[in-house]
């Protein structure tokens, strides 16, 4: 990787992952509260050195990559769902190591799954959000004229993944819930 950002955002994503495991393994193992606390409350550290390394290389001069979208893509999406990520592992921690609660699996069909990917995609909503404001705040802030252009083509990718995310997500539910009430249909015609 002879990209620093890029490499920036490899660093920041195996940070938050040691953070988070050994946040929780201090939790559940070492049953040491707050020195769990402590090392989950870094997790916005890496954000902040991910914004200082795209600014730096901004203001640097550096060439606006794929990468210094992703970064911004990259912020949204930590920002929205690191606590929900956290919340998750959370769970099955307790549940592996004390003694708490099974995890509750969601439901594929129906209304609650329908919710669920709905309050899905509303996140990624907000995290598309973040990444455009984070963005676009570099781009007005650090970036040159040229650069800005090129961290303004970051709403090309979010709105990839926004209609993929859509399509798979709540689209996927409610097809499937179609698909459900017709098989149900069928085998009452058929009875």
């Amino acid at each position: 990787m002879n990209n620093p950002i890029l490499l920036t955002i490899a660093i920041c994503e195996v940070g938050f992952w040691v953070l988070v495991i050994g946040g929780l393994c201090l939790r559940y193992v070492a049953r040491m509260q707050r020195a769990s606390t402590i090392t989950l409350a870094l997790l916005p550290v890496l954000d902040i050195v991910l914004i200082a390394a795209v600014a730096l290389d901004l203001h640097r001069g550096g060439d606006v990559e794929f990468a210094h979208r992703l970064a911004g893509i990259y912020l949204g999406w930590t920002v929205v769902f690191a606590h929900s990520t956290v919340a998750w592992l959370d769970v099955r921690f307790a549940h592996r190591f004390a003694g708490g609660p099974a995890p509750v699996k969601p439901p594929k069909t129906g209304p609650q799954a329908y919710r669920n990917e709905i309050r899905g995609f509303v996140k990624w909503l907000a995290a598309a959000a973040i990444a455009l404001a984070i963005t676009y705040a570099l781009a007005y802030t650090v970036a040159d004229s040229e650069q800005a252009a090129a961290l303004k083509t970051v709403i090309q990718p979010l709105g990839v993944i926004t209609f993929f995310w859509f399509v798979t997500g709540p689209l996927w539910v409610v097809g499937k819930k179609n698909s459900s009430s017709k098989d149900v249909a069928g085998e009452r015609s058929r009875l």
